[in-house]
């Protein structure tokens, strides 16, 4: 009976398994061929990686606190301004009282017992009103005379000669309001213009262009 021959440890090793172990020694010198990289490129490749974390984790608390901001001014302005619609329809209420104390002669309010008690009691209720006004931030603008004319509070109704510069406020004809900062509604009033006699006369022919032509030369 033949016994299987047993590997000599002196034998040299096959041809064909030194090619495998020269490859995989080259893997590992390599990065090309598959083997580990060096450490001073996965620490870049490490770095970019943080650095773009690090640049969307600030544009991401930016937009966050942007929209804080923005919310906040909302809230704001919503709180400032929820009621101008309802503010609107009070001033109308409040035109009608000083209408109608001015339709109210003086002397008759006075001399006269229920004309006076009326007469207070509207002015009891105009008061109140305009407390209910400062207390949400209402107030009127009433223009001084020769007061310039301001177009972001003042509404021109006509223009009037005057003994007033011209441009400025020469009558009032209705006060305005603001809510806050902002307009609730324009004062009405009749701007002053520049008297006829002051307009400036007009040039000869002579002395504007296209006018006389002279032939002499």
């Amino acid at each position: 009976m033949k016994h299987p021959e047993r590997e000599d440890p002196t034998r040299p090793a096959a041809p064909d398994e030194e090619p495998a172990q020269a490859s995989e020694e080259a893997r590992e010198a390599s990065p090309e061929l598959g083997g580990p990289e060096p450490a001073e490129s996965r620490e870049a490749v490490l770095e970019a990686e943080l650095a773009d974390s690090k640049d969307r984790m600030l544009r991401a608390l930016a937009e966050v606190e942007n929209l804080r901001r923005r919310s906040a001014r909302e809230i704001d302005e919503a709180r400032k301004y929820a009621i101008t619609g309802f503010a609107r329809e009070l001033l109308e209420i409040d035109d009608n009282l000083s209408r109608a104390l001015e339709s109210i002669p003086r002397r008759a309010a006075e001399e006269i017992g229920f004309l006076k008690t009326l007469a207070e009691g509207v002015e009891l209720t105009q008061k109140a009103l305009a407390a209910c006004f400062e207390r949400h931030h209402i107030a009127k603008v009433t223009p001084e005379i020769g007061e310039r004319f301001d177009h972001n509070r003042h509404q021109a109704m006509f223009e009037v000669e005057s003994d007033q510069p011209a441009g400025t406020v020469a009558q009032v004809l209705q006060p305005g309001y603001v809510i806050a900062d902002r307009l609730l509604r324009p004062a009405l009033v009749g701007v002053a213009k520049a008297p006829a006699s002051e307009a400036k006369p007009e040039e000869p022919a002579g002395d504007r262009p296209g006018g006389r032509i002279d032939r002499t030369a």
